[in-house]
C-alpha cells in the first residue's frame, strides 16, 4: 500500500499525462524559452566553465571541418600522381604536432613501398601542391608507407580487410576496456562487429575512436 500524506490526492497516471499536456499547451512560447534560458543559466551556475566548454566544442568542430576540407582537396590532387607512380593512395593526414603542421600522404603498393616510391611521389606532388595552395599555413610535407598497422577509415578500407585482425579503440570504456582485438566481421555505415574468440562484439560509429589493422607478434 502506498502512503499518501494528508492534504494530497493521487491521480491515475493517464490523467496526469492528460493534465500535464493541457498545461503545456497553455504555456506561452515566451515562457518556454525563459524556462530553457533558466536551465542554461543553472548549468552555468553549477559549472563555471560551461560557456568555455561550449565555445571550445564549437571551435573544435570548425577546426575539424577545416582540416577535413584540406585533406579532401589534397587527396584529390595526390591520387592521380600516386597512381601514375604505380602505387595506391591510402590516406591523407593534416595534423599539428609539437607546434608544427604536418601534411602526410600515405601510400600503398603490392609487394611493399620503397624509399624511392616515396621520393618520386614527393617530388612530383610538391609543385602541384604549391600551385593549388590548398593550405594557407606553413607546413611540413611528408610521403610515407601506410604501414602494417594502418588505420581503417573509408568503407573501401573495411571491405579490403574484411576478415583481418583489427584493433578497435573506443572513446569510453566498455566492460572496463577501451581497446578490443578481433577479426573484422562486418561494416555498415561506420558500425562494425568483430569476432573475439568465439564471441561476436558490435560497436556503433559514435563509440569508435579508431580502427586499425593489428599485427600479432
Amino acid at each position: 500500500m502506498r502512503f499518501v500524506p494528508a492534504g494530497y490526492i493521487t491521480l491515475p497516471a493517464q490523467n496526469i499525462k492528460i493534465k500535464l499536456k493541457k498545461c503545456l499547451q497553455l504555456i506561452p512560447y515566451g515562457v518556454i524559452i525563459s524556462m530553457v534560458s533558466i536551465m542554461v543559466f543553472s548549468e552555468w551556475v553549477f559549472d563555471p566553465l560551461f560557456f568555455v566548454k561550449l565555445f571550445k566544442n564549437i571551435k573544435l568542430d570548425e577546426s575539424e571541418k577545416k582540416m577535413s576540407k584540406i585533406t579532401d582537396k589534397v587527396y584529390e590532387l595526390a591520387k592521380p600522381v600516386v597512381e601514375a607512380s604505380g602505387c595506391t593512395l591510402w590516406d591523407v593526414e593534416y595534423v599539428r604536432e609539437a607546434g608544427n603542421w604536418y601534411l602526410r600522404v600515405f601510400i600503398d603498393k603490392k609487394g611493399g613501398v620503397s624509399i624511392n616510391d616515396c621520393e618520386t611521389i614527393s617530388r612530383a606532388l610538391d609543385p602541384i601542391l604549391d600551385e593549388a595552395d590548398p593550405i594557407p599555413d606553413s607546413y611540413v610535407f611528408e610521403v610515407g608507407s601506410a604501414g602494417a598497422e594502418r588505420e581503417l577509415k573509408r568503407p573501401g578500407d573495411f571491405k579490403q580487410f574484411m576478415g583481418s585482425e583489427v584493433e578497435v579503440r573506443l572513446y569510453q570504456p566498455l566492460n572496463g576496456s577501451k581497446a578490443f582485438v578481433g577479426k573484422l566481421a562486418s561494416y555498415d555505415q561506420g558500425d562494425i562487429s568483430i569476432t573475439v574468440g568465439e564471441e561476436d562484439m558490435s560497436f556503433q560509429k559514435a563509440q569508435i575512436a579508431l580502427v586499425k589493422l593489428h599485427v600479432s607478434i
